[in-house]
């Protein structure tokens, strides 16, 4: 059958099963029950809910035990790359779809910021990044025709974190994977409110020993894996362990995958079963994209064909199901709530450039939407309906506010995000704008900037010299049509919104540099 594309709310979905018939949250007792209710004595309706059997594990949720939590949080994979939201997607991600399929899928998920560690520190806290000036990953300092801003470089201790949170309230926490918070062991996740860190310290990616095979040499990996072992493979089979040892009792699980980062490592099985198939795949691999270091040719890939890195999200994908099995074998699906995300765009201009984001432009390190849009998937037993598509913007900082609402737990102070519950539930988000804030140069390429999103319209403010573009993201996706000159009384209402915005988190820009003044908004 052919793809269908529709553009809703300033989404897109992606569906090659249309026309298709779906039932959502149809048990036996209540097929039939339906079925000729007029003419069933009371008796037959008794007999018919007795031989009945249980709930689908989706579909129910034991309302006397507290639900547990699994986080599962990719490093660098685009919107675009999984097979739920690209029907010609070159990866193969059938476990992550299958997710998709058991719960809610979100076309207008978002990251806090184009880079990792802001958006890590975003998942964690619930608070924009820029109100500590953790705006960019950890530490990253590279200087343009300006000095970027200030740059703090760790996760503050005082700052709440969903594993505090839960830690209060009795609950296991366990933290494996990236971590990329802070410089040192002061600031790993075991003094962030973790039980169990496996892997967590200051890197941003898996730069030791043999890097994704082991011996990884990883200081937070206390026992060594044997010669060989793959490290999404380590990380999930640990995390199944945990979720097995802790069945009991209510947890926290926070999967945090160094793939699909650089290194580019591939499974060999796996990178040759991708270049036979890239083989097969004809056109322009690359097209230009804007130049923002001088002279230097810059590159966006618009195919989908780079084994090395098909090979690496298929292995991750396998770790995923792995995970989601532990939870199906440990018995406890009916009361887990399962996440899955992204902490940035897909890596399409620079490092190798392994993804193709199109539609959206550019990728990680930009504020297009190639840079900050993400896969977002959330099962919520007895919440979320199965197969279910929703269309309501939601970030990263919404993380911490849904879980300490359905953990029923109080928030901590100045927290940004908004509990999703009614998202979930099918309705509507009770939520005017969303801000990203980035003044910084990119290794990726991405301009220093801001953007702020009003309903279906985006604008995008640089911080050089302060220009503004406009997008109207239901009619283009693609960000391709400037609408400011146009429509300079919107221009004018969304910059005052993320100018107002600035003050509130206190946000830093751009520096002098060689005596060269960068451009600031009025304060």
């Amino acid at each position: 059958m052919g793809s269908a594309v529709t553009v809703s709310g300033g989404g897109f979905n992606l569906d090659t099963r249309a026309p298709k018939i779906r039932i959502s949250f149809v048990t036996k007792e209540r097929l039939m029950l339906r079925a000729h209710l007029p003419s069933r004595p009371l008796y037959c309706l008794i007999l018919v809910l007795l031989s009945a059997g249980p709930l689908s594990a989706a579909g129910r949720q034991s309302s006397d035990r507290p639900l547990n939590y699994v986080v599962l949080l990719v490093d660098d994979l685009g919107y675009m790359d999984i097979g739920a939201n690209n029907p010609d997607c070159f990866y193969e991600t059938p476990n992550i779809d299958r997710l998709a399929a058991s719960g809610m899928r979100f076309t207008n998920g978002y990251a806090a910021n184009p880079v990792c560690s802001p958006t890590r520190y975003s998942l964690m806290t619930g608070r924009y990044p820029s109100r500590v000036d953790a705006t960019n990953f950890f530490s990253g300092a590279r200087s343009g025709r300006f000095k970027p801003a200030p740059l703090n470089n760790r996760m503050p201790l005082e700052e709440v974190t969903v594993a505090e949170l839960l830690k209060d309230k009795g609950y296991t926490t366990y933290f494996a994977g990236k971590w990329h918070l802070g410089p040192e062991e002061a600031w790993y996740p075991q003094a962030q409110g973790f039980d169990i860190n496996v892997g967590g310290y200051h890197r941003g990616g898996p730069y030791t020993g043999k890097k994704y095979f082991a011996p990884f040499e990883n200081p937070q990996m206390k026992v060594e894996s044997p010669a060989g072992d793959h490290l999404p493979a380590r990380l999930s089979r640990d995390t199944a362990a945990f979720i097995k040892d802790h069945k009991d009792e209510p947890f926290l699980a926070y999967l945090s995958f160094y793939s699909v980062h650089t290194p580019l490592m591939g499974r060999p099985d796996l990178v040759e079963k991708y270049k036979q198939r890239a083989a097969k795949i004809e056109g322009e691999e690359f097209g230009p994209e804007e130049q923002i270091f001088g002279n230097k040719p810059r590159r966006v890939r618009l195919l989908q064909k780079h084994a090395v890195y098909a090979a690496m999200v298929e292995a991750m994908d396998e770790a995923v199901g792995r995970v989601l099995q532990a939870v199906e074998d440990a018995g406890v699906a009916d009361h887990t709530v399962v996440v899955f995300t992204s902490d940035n765009g897909g890596l399409s201009t620079s490092e190798g450039s392994p993804t193709s984001n199109l539609p959206l432009r550019g990728g990680k390190g930009w504020l297009y939407e190639g840079g900050i849009r993400e896969p977002w998937i959330i099962r919520y037993p007895g919440v979320t309906k199965p197969g279910s598509v929703s269309d309501e913007t939601i970030c990263s900082i919404d993380l911490l506010p849904t879980i300490a609402a359905s953990a029923k737990v109080s928030l901590p102070a100045n927290v940004d995000g908004i509990d999703l519950r009614e998202a979930l539930e099918g309705g509507p988000l009770d939520r005017d704008t969303l801000f990203w804030h980035y003044p910084h140069y990119s290794n990726q390429g991405g301009i220093p900037g801001a953007a702020v999103r009003v309903g279906d319209y985006k604008l995008i403010e640089r911080f050089e010299d302060g220009r503004v573009q406009l997008y109207n993201l239901a009619e283009d996706i693609g960000e391709t049509k400037d609408l400011a000159s146009e429509m300079p009384e919107r221009v004018d209402a969304m910059r005052q919104s993320l100018h107002d915005w600035y003050r509130v988190v206190d946000a830093k820009f751009l520096q002098e540099k060689d005596g060269r003044q960068p451009w600031r908004p009025e304060q």
